[in-house]
This record gives structure tokens, C-alpha cells and sequence, in this order.
């Protein structure tokens, strides 16, 4: 057995491990240096999100059997994709489909804050009370679903070997947990770390309740595209321990902390100043 056939038979073993070993050190260092004083129970909130996890690892597996390395495992198989139209050397091919997968995850974010009807599904992840490890993994199902479905159009285009989707599904999940821990780290650090990897401290703002924060550092794992294009924003303007994490008009804990609550979200009320393109500017900023 080839090393990347032994990575695709034992997929989903890898992923789970990474996910309960890094949930498991950001929990035990929230617990040691927080950031922040939770504002909301907090067996409340785990309870909610964790079940959201479960609900969206389950309908997954029913719905999309094979995964993202089934289908760059099939890909691969009958030379699908850039890459293996190319015929590009594994060694180079690996971390260019890691990268490029990367970036199409940032384009996604984006997307999902420009159109409201895809908002609507997305705030599910940003009406979190409050800001901890399991804020990373707290998405609604629909957008799991199409999360997905992108992943799996890329795949198709990109051709990337099974290895490099295996890396990135899980340096995806572990920098998730990572960047929205509730965790304390030393500033000259955390200014190194951010042209690396985004850091909790960059990714926190992108949760303030203020629109124009909230729709800047779209980055999960890679910090360069917000850099490139313009999205990236240094510090709240309240600071970490006094900015305030949500959605305007969605405060209540049986909306935003219990799972009834959060599934329904999406078909409540109406999307206005956080979507991309319905913000109100201040007057200095508008257009003629």
C-alpha cells in the first residue's frame, strides 16, 4: 500500500484526531490564559455548538459518502484537473492545491458576507454570544452543504493529489479552532505569527459587532489574502477586551446559544447593514 493510498483509507481516523487533539489543547488554554470573560453559559453555548457539529458530521457522511479525497482520490484516477492534466511533480503539486484550496475558501467567505440570501445562513456562525474553540466549528447546515460542493468543483478543476486535500481538511479544522480561540497570546508573538498563520487576536475582529469589522480578515488558516486585497484590518477599534462580539438585534440566548434557535436563524428577520453590499457608509464614504 502507497503512502497516499494508506492517508485515504485512514481519512477519516486522521481528521478525528486532529479535531479532538486540538480541541482539546485550545480548550485546556482557554481554561488556563482566557482572552476574554464569556458572557454566556458556556455549558449552554457547547452544548449548542457541539450538537451543531454532530448534526453537520452526520448529514455529511449520508449525503457525500466518499468526501473531498474520494473525489480527488477519482480525479486523480482518471487525470482530471489542472494538476494532473499538467502532469505537475507531486512534491510541487501538493502544497500549490493546498494553497490554491486556501484561497478558494477565503473567496467563499467572502462571498457568503456579499450575497444577503447566503448571509442569512452564514451569520448562524457570526451570532455566537461569545468567542471560543467552538465557535470554529459552529456553521449551519446549508452552508456545510455548499461548502462542500465548492470544495468539490475546485477539486474537480484543480486535480490535486489526495494528500494535499487530506493536509488541508485538517489544517482547515485545526486553524479554525486555533484562530477563534479564547486564548491569550504575547503581542510581539502574535505580530509574527499573523503573516503566517491567522492568529485569534486577527480573526476575532472579523466577529465584532460592528459591520466594517465584521467584514474584514475573512482568512481561516493562510493571512495573505486579506493582505492582497485589501481585507485586512489590525485591531478592533473598541480593543480586544472591550469590543462586543455578535450581531446587532440577535442577543437573545434562545436564538443565538440553543440549537432550535440557531437552525432557524437563517429564515428570521431581515438581512440588512452586514451583508457586503447593504451597508450604510457614513455620509464621508458614499458614492456620488
Amino acid at each position: 500500500m502507497s503512502f497516499e493510498h494508506f492517508i485515504f483509507a485512514n481519512e477519516p481516523i486522521l481528521r478525528l484526531g486532529v479535531f479532538f487533539g486540538i480541541f482539546a489543547v485550545i480548550g485546556l488554554w482557554e481554561v488556563a490564559a482566557p482572552r476574554r470573560a464569556l458572557t454566556v453559559s458556556k455549558g449552554l453555548r457547547w452544548a449548542a455548538n457541539l450538537g451543531i457539529v454532530a448534526l453537520d458530521t452526520v448529514l455529511l457522511r449520508l449525503l457525500f459518502p466518499l468526501a473531498a479525497a474520494g473525489v480527488a482520490a477519482f480525479c486523480t484516477a482518471n487525470g482530471w484537473g489542472l494538476l494532473n492534466h499538467f502532469h505537475v511533480p507531486f512534491m510541487i503539486a501538493v502544497p500549490l492545491a493546498v494553497i490554491a484550496l486556501d484561497f478558494v475558501i477565503w473567496l467563499q467567505h467572502v462571498m457568503v458576507h456579499a450575497v444577503p440570501a447566503l448571509w442569512r445562513v452564514h451569520r448562524v456562525h457570526h451570532a455566537d454570544p461569545d468567542y471560543d474553540v467552538t465557535t470554529g466549528v459552529r456553521f449551519h447546515p446549508i452552508e456545510i452543504i455548499l461548502s462542500i460542493l465548492i470544495k468539490f468543483a475546485t477539486i474537480v478543476v484543480l486535480g490535486p493529489p489526495v494528500l494535499a486535500v487530506v493536509i488541508f481538511e485538517m489544517l482547515l479544522n485545526a486553524t479554525s479552532m486555533f484562530n477563534h480561540g479564547n486564548i491569550r497570546l504575547p503581542v510581539e508573538l502574535d505580530r509574527v505569527l499573523r503573516w503566517f498563520v491567522v492568529t485569534p487576536d486577527m480573526h476575532r475582529v472579523h466577529h465584532s459587532v460592528e459591520d466594517d469589522e465584521a467584514n474584514s480578515n475573512f482568512g481561516f488558516n493562510l493571512p495573505w489574502w486579506d493582505r492582497l486585497f485589501g481585507t485586512y484590518r489590525d485591531q478592533p477599534r473598541a480593543g480586544h477586551t472591550g469590543m462586543t462580539i455578535g450581531i446587532h438585534g440577535h442577543a437573545d440566548p434562545r436564538e443565538v446559544a440553543r440549537l432550535p434557535g440557531m437552525l432557524l436563524l437563517p429564515f428570521r428577520g431581515e438581512v440588512t447593514d452586514y451583508a457586503i453590499n447593504r451597508r450604510d457608509f457614513p455620509d464621508d464614504r458614499k458614492r456620488p
